[in-house]
């Protein structure tokens, strides 16, 4: 072979080489960065080519699917969307997903690994490839209950099953229909624009993903801290606790909300159900900031991944505090900060004798012929407080829902043990309104509820607590719980 021809099949061999090289690194190394590319519309239209697989609660599913005359073939429906969209989040063509719709994505479109069997089966059958499906742990009628009580309040409610921690419900208001923006027409951009004007932020969950000041709801985590470190042993024992209390290092009172309630040297029964801050502030100030913190973190404050499977928000009990601010975090005020779920969270395992279980929202992941891909374990998160303590702090929340501020939530013929909480959060902001209950059978205590209301400038100041607020519609959920 001459110099010449040996030089051009040298040059060609490394054109070729290089061809070979290029493709093996778009086929194989950037493939998943191809195939997830926003600009890629071959993914978008392989995602949106056949109906998908739904969101199940009680039985029946709360998600559909329906044809467009689009490339992007099927766009997602929403049964009672605004009702459910705190569970389910969105799936929009046009402006992604959230939620149960984004964690199980893979599942619901019938790409899942897990489902490869099924996909070779089609592939030789001819059969079109379908979604699975996810089967929630939400009860329907507590969710209604839950969603038709906060109204048109700003709010959110969290049940939970304390013996297994299931999410019986999960309500945040205003809310929003998925449906609306699930294609990806000019109509869907403007209903999405809308949205995203709101000053109420309607796609905002506030029971999971928005922090808050619990108030004295937290009284109940004080009174754990405070029995299990042997500060004080008998509920029903006096207490140190003058009336008014100035706050340590300060000459700052920390004032009672009802100033003719029997709050001086009040026992921790008789200043539960009569919520006196100078009983609670002072035992969380002698306890101390560690000791506080430490008992706050066995009910799930400073977990960074409570995971749902959505991930909650972290709710936080403050580092690095002085004893006057430990004292406002013992009456759920200062920089603690909680999400309704965290709220719930606490209820449940005093309810479940202390122990805490894990909260989750799917009972199991199904292949499009119903057969069970994965089922959910409950699983013990911590041991909030002993059994011992657990039914003293029970015995205090029965006595403030029979003769305290928890009336609202009693239910003929069951056990209720309730607390309110009304959370101040600083100059021109209303006060929250907070209520937490359980009940209890001869078989446990099924739900533990939380229920938040952030009230709008219609509502008196005098007028909002947790009990007028928020009782009323944890009684609801717990009657439909109970009901089944």
């Amino acid at each position: 072979m001459n110099k010449p021809v040996r030089h051009i099949a040298i040059f060609s061999g490394v054109l070729v080489l290089a061809l070979l090289v290029r493709a093996t690194w778009v086929q194989f190394v950037r493939s998943n960065e191809l195939a997830n590319n926003e600009h890629n519309r071959r993914v978008a239209m392989a995602n949106f080519a056949q109906p998908r697989g739904n969101i199940i609660v009680g039985g029946q599913p709360i998600t559909g699917s329906s044809e467009t005359g689009t490339d992007l073939k099927y766009k997602r429906t929403f049964t009672d969307g605004k009702m459910y969209a705190p569970v389910t989040g969105f799936f929009s063509q046009g402006y992604g997903s959230t939620q149960l719709e984004n964690l199980n994505n893979k599942l619901l479109n019938g790409s899942d690994d897990r489902l490869f069997l099924q996909r070779t089966s089609n592939l030789l059958t001819g059969k079109k490839n379908q979604g699975g499906d996810v089967v929630t742990t939400i009860d329907p009628k507590a969710q209604k209950a839950a969603y038709e009580g906060l109204g048109d309040k700003k709010g959110a409610v969290v049940a939970l099953d304390p013996r297994t921690g299931k999410i019986l419900a999960l309500a945040s208001t205003p809310s929003y229909d998925p449906s609306v923006f699930a294609g990806n027409s000019a109509k869907d951009k403007a209903a999405w624009e809308e949205l995203e004007k709101d000053k109420d932020k309607p796609t905002l969950n506030r029971a999971l993903k928005e922090v808050y000041p619990p108030g004295s709801t937290f009284k109940i985590v004080t009174a754990t801290a405070a029995l299990e470190n042997g500060l004080h042993t008998d509920i029903n024992a006096s207490t140190d606790s003058p009336d008014p209390w100035t706050m340590p290092g300060t000459r700052t009172v920390l004032p009672n909300q009802n100033p003719t309630a029997p709050c001086k040297n009040a026992s921790l029964d008789v200043a539960m159900q009569h919520s006196c801050n100078n009983v609670y502030g002072k035992a969380s100030s002698d306890l101390g900031k560690d000791k506080m913190r430490q008992t706050a973190e066995k009910f799930g404050f400073n977990n960074p991944k409570v995971d749902t499977p959505v991930r909650a928000a972290k709710s936080t009990f403050p580092d690095n505090i002085n004893s006057s601010q430990t004292a406002l975090a013992g009456i759920g005020q200062g920089s603690l900060t909680a999400t309704p779920l965290q709220v719930a969270m606490m209820t449940a395992a005093i309810a479940n004798d202390g122990k805490l279980m894990k909260p989750y929202m799917v009972e199991e992941l199904r292949s499009p012929d119903l057969s069970t891909i994965e089922k959910h374990k409950p699983e013990e998160l911590s041991r909030a407080a002993s059994p011992e303590v657990a039914k003293k702090v029970q015995q205090m929340m029965e006595d403030t829902a029979t003769k305290g501020t928890g009336k609202a939530a009693l239910i003929d013929g069951v056990t209720v043990g309730g607390k309110t909480g009304t959370a101040e959060r600083g100059a021109k902001q209303k006060n929250l309104a907070w209520f937490i209950s359980y009940a209890k059978t001869a078989e446990g205590s099924p739900v533990a509820v939380a229920v938040m209301i952030d009230p709008d400038d219609s509502v008196p100041d005098d007028q909002i607590s947790g009990g007028k607020l928020a009782g009323p519609i944890a009684k609801k959920v717990m009657e439909a719980v109970l009901a089944r």
